[in-house]
């Protein structure tokens, strides 16, 4: 990590005060509060107890609440301005969302408590679990994975099961290359191989190339749609199709599903089961600000093996199912203690019942209204990959770099210094240098049009042959830019309170 200023001054840049690490600000004897001695107690965890200090650092009021102030400054949020970042949907979350979730009987709740006092808890996660049903056209959904990629793990293993049911033990997966990068590392994950399928000069799956790969060892295919260059896939139908006549299932994707609600119901193309990104689509905190959530929606051959547990109706109110009896199928079952990220659930319940059918249809409606809207005036001065409109997301490639000498990576630092976060950088892998961005529905024209603006200026000033303004970039923050190719190669993975490395 290079230095801002010579090695005598400090790195402070404006506002932003430069400061060791919390552990390197130690100064013994020093505490932000009066403790008394504790009093000696029986030794209950059999000899684990600690031999001596543990290495906190001692500080005072003031530099605790200092630093994680500076900390928190230093992130950029969805709350802080445009985040055009590809394939992840990041978008304002609602502040009723945070309000309801916070409400006495929701936020206070132990998964621990009798299910007869959780009543309520159990009536909001069979409603959205509804909500899931309908927008999808899908028979059931199981709401216990925690996240994207172990929805597709779940989804993979309930297809497993469903072969393995009628002793059909099949050893592959078909993946298209368009797909996302986490789709391959599931399949192998559950068991099988990963067998790579083409794309067209269109950017979508070669129709021909998977139906030729079909056979009786293929598990099923695991498809994104739209794909992760922004594209629909106009073949699902006949993708779907013809999985289904070589006794595979459709596995689909749904992390781009923003594009679709309240438009396309997955189950009307064939597709056999699909994870929900609750914290994308449906607005909840996504990333570092809060945990995600994965549910799987599945289709009637496969609703049989949903992991445990359920909730069911009963004579005595509602119930989470701990067997298959209780389901009536042959569940994989658990997946996850208890039964999701309730705090999700009801964050992704209040959006759906806020917006109604008819505000998640124009969710869809906008974030493609946006992304063509941003690859429109984009085009000319950036080089799109694929020609005709897309879907939520616009996919740009280096082209428009050529002969300047800045690379993808200059010109999203130079982003930085814009007062912006960089778009998806380098992905997808089948297109050379990618600029991968997605505005989402809850940008204004006026959000996007500065966004644009800034990206213009900055694709003519590289045309106009200010490689080293690029190839500084960033210089108005706290740090600069890594040495990529020293930290990968001399990675510097923990640090000790005395300081050995």
């Amino acid at each position: 990590m290079s230095d801002q200023k010579p090695d005598s001054l400090p790195a402070n840049r404006g506002l932003q005060i430069e400061e060791p690490l919390i552990f390197e600000q130690d100064t013994p004897g020093t505490c932000g509060v009066d403790l008394p001695e504790p009093e000696m107690t029986t030794a209950y965890l059999g000899g684990l107890e600690r031999a001596g200090p543990i290495g906190l650092p001692s500080l005072s009021e003031p530099q605790v609440v200092r630093h994680y102030m500076r900390l928190s400054s230093k992130n950029y949020a969805i709350d802080s301005g445009f985040y055009p970042l590809g394939s992840c949907t990041m978008k304002h979350n609602p502040r009723l969302n945070e309000r309801l979730a916070r409400l006495p009987g929701l936020g206070d709740l132990h998964p621990l408590q009798p299910q007869s006092t959780v009543q309520g808890a159990l009536e909001l996660i069979d409603a959205c679990a509804h909500w899931l049903k309908v927008l999808t056209g899908m028979p059931a959904v199981a709401m216990s994975p925690a996240a994207g990629a172990h929805g597709e793990l779940t989804g993979l293993m309930c297809m497993r099961a469903a072969l393995e049911a009628r002793g059909d033990a099949r050893t592959k997966v078909l993946v298209p290359d368009s797909a996302h990068g986490t789709n391959p590392a599931s399949a192998h994950a559950c068991g099988y191989m990963v067998e790579s399928i083409p794309g067209n000069a269109r950017g979508r799956v070669d129709l021909e190339a998977l139906v030729s790969r079909l056979d009786e060892t293929v598990a099923g295919v695991m498809i994104t749609n739209p794909n992760t260059c922004g594209l629909f896939e106009p073949d699902m139908l006949r993708i779907a199709d013809a999985v289904h006549e070589a006794g595979g299932f459709v596995y689909c994707d749904g992390a781009n599903f923003n594009a679709l609600v309240g438009r396309v119901r997955p189950g009307d193309l064939g597709i056999d089961c699909m994870h929900l990104n609750l914290h994308k689509t449906f607005s909840t905190p996504h990333g570092g600000g809060g945990p995600g959530s994965g549910p799987v929606v599945l289709s009637e051959a496969l609703a049989p093996y949903a992991p445990l547990p359920w909730v069911v109706h009963g004579s005595e109110g509602l119930t989470l199912a701990e067997t298959g009896a209780a389901t009536g199928g042959d569940p994989i079952g658990r997946v996850k203690g208890f039964h999701g990220q309730f705090g999700v659930f009801v964050r992704a319940l209040a959006y759906m019942m806020s917006q109604g059918a008819d505000g998640l249809r124009q969710v869809a409606e906008d974030a493609v209204l946006n992304a063509n809207y941003l690859m429109t005036r984009l085009d000319g001065e950036l080089t799109p990959s694929f020609a005709g409109p897309c879907m939520h997301e616009c996919l740009f490639d280096d082209r428009f770099l050529k002969g300047t000498g800045v690379t993808t990576l200059d010109f999203a630092k130079a982003m930085i210094d814009e007062g912006v976060h960089p778009m998806t950088m380098y992905f997808p892998l089948v297109v050379r240098g990618a600029l991968l961005m997605e505005p989402t529905e809850t940008e204004s024209r006026a959000s996007v049009d500065q966004f644009a603006d800034l990206v213009i200026r900055l694709a003519q000033r590289a045309k106009q042959g200010d490689l080293s303004f690029f190839q500084q970039a960033p210089i108005h923050t706290p740090r600069r830019r890594l040495d990529e190719t020293q930290a990968a190669r001399t990675p510097n993975l923990r640090w000790t309170p005395d300081g050995s490395d």
